[in-house]
């Protein structure tokens, strides 16, 4: 059994991600967005986006026909950079991440990806395809986010249960290959496990 963080910046499909792939009813924390969020959380891009994900998003699910059959604990994080320390509860005990990116909205990925480099954790980038949007390389993407030659990058379709499977079943691969270091020190803010 092995936990992974779905991360990602706001409006990426992080939600539609651990959705798709459970086995069970995802557990979900989704807020309507209200007028106090306004000029904070910015919809560009995301017009239509009505809900936000508050804490976390939490998914199971078994690939039994991976190379080693898999029992994964899914974590989707919240997406705006304001909940940064939730997203050091929720990486404790996880052997990896994937990052999904919406090249619309490229900047937005920079702080998840910026938080994996800084504590260490092996990390996966999925491309979400949006309906409608111009489709790009992985490569180019690679480039675009300044990423090493070794990290995965994979197109996917948030929706589709077996994209999400196969990006799993890539980052457990990269995690596995990927030398372990000691862990980055947490920083002394108090987080929702210290509450």
């Amino acid at each position: 059994m092995l936990k992974i963080v779905i991360a990602g910046g706001f409006g990426v499909g992080k939600t539609t991600a651990v959705a798709a792939v459970s086995d069970i009813t995802p557990l979900s924390t989704e807020e309507y967005l209200t007028e106090a969020s306004t000029g904070v959380d910015s919809l560009e891009g995301v017009e239509a986006k009505e809900t936000t994900t508050v804490a976390f998003d939490f998914g199971r699910t078994s690939l039994p026909d991976a190379p080693v059959p898999l029992e994964l604990f899914l974590f989707g994080t919240p997406g705006q950079d304001r909940f940064g320390d939730l997203w050091y509860d929720l990486s404790r005990g996880a052997v990896g991440a994937v990052v999904l990116v919406d090249t619309r909205r490229l900047e937005s990925s920079f702080a998840p990806i910026d938080f994996f480099e800084d504590i260490q954790l092996p990390f996966a980038i999925a491309v979400n395809h949006f309906d409608g949007t111009e489709r790009h390389h992985p490569e180019e993407v690679r480039d675009a986010l300044g990423l090493s030659a070794s990290v995965p990058v994979l197109p996917c379709d948030a929706r589709n249960p077996d994209h999400v499977a196969g990006i799993l079943i890539a980052l457990v691969g990269h995690a596995m290959r990927t030398p372990p270091t000691e862990p980055a020190p947490v920083p002394s803010a108090t987080t929702y496990q210290d509450a």
